[in-house]
């Protein structure tokens, strides 16, 4: 006796044991976020949009700070940079045709008034020594770990002249950020002792010209240029880190 033949579509198609049919209403709700509780679904919308608006202003603060001079850079400037400087700073040194051939330390120094009442002047700390130290080994050291000093260094020399006078707007700036993340370094030496207090600190930079090839005919001086900056007072937001 012949069986007939009934052709069944393939969305009728029972699926097998344990895998519900294509199209369940179960499995399109098993991604992303969907599977979150209401609240869950609010809060990562909430947290996307403002990834999505820093994102935004942050690439609009990068614009204005490369476009030429307008309407806006000359009302808001100071805002502008603010949020550009000194991490986001843009620069041509890497494509430079002569790029940098020193070797530039900062080290600092720190006036600590004692538990015992007293004042005492600390050594010179080598603080570009010990981020090397820091990140010797690390086969992925952040940017902060190798940028944040020299960058806050080279802020505050692009903003004032060789006896230390501020050359623009951002010169209170960039002082007031060397002058915290000194004393943030100085602080992790354990610099001012057993209850005691930094209350002044100094920055110098030790610049040591690196020797040309063999083959070239460059001269560079064969002793390092220091430039000491003067003592600086700290405040109770450098320690804390607050009011920038």
């Amino acid at each position: 006796m012949d069986i007939p033949v009934i052709d069944v579509p393939a969305s009728d198609a029972p699926s097998p044991r344990g895998t519900p049919p294509v199209g369940d209403a179960s499995v399109a709700g098993n991604g992303g976020i969907a599977r979150l509780s209401l609240p869950s679904q609010i809060l990562a919308v909430f947290a996307l949009a403002v990834v999505v608006v820093v994102a935004c202003v942050h690439l609009g603060m990068v614009f204005l700070h490369v476009a030429p001079p307008n309407t806006i850079t000359k009302q808001h400037g100071r805002a502008v940079d603010a949020w550009i400087y000194p991490e986001f700073e843009q620069n041509w040194k890497l494509f430079a045709p002569n790029p940098l051939q020193q070797n530039i330390a900062v080290e600092a120094r720190a006036e600590v008034y004692t538990a015992d009442g007293g004042v005492r002047t600390t050594g010179w700390y080598d603080l570009s020594a010990l981020d090397g130290q820091a990140i010797e080994g690390n086969l992925l050291p952040s940017h902060t770990q190798q940028n944040q000093l020299r960058r806050a260094l080279d802020f505050y020399v692009a903003s004032h002249d060789e006896k230390n006078r501020s050359t623009g707007l951002r010169g209170d700036l960039s002082e007031q950020y060397l002058r915290r993340v000194v004393v943030m370094r100085l602080e992790r030496e354990d610099a001012p002792g057993r209850g005691g207090t930094v209350e002044r600190v100094q920055v110098r930079s030790r610049t040591t010209p690196v020797p040309p090839p063999e083959w070239s005919e460059e001269k560079v001086p064969d002793r390092p240029l220091i430039r000491e900056l003067p003592w600086w007072t700290v405040t109770e937001d450098d320690r804390t880190g607050e009011g920038t």
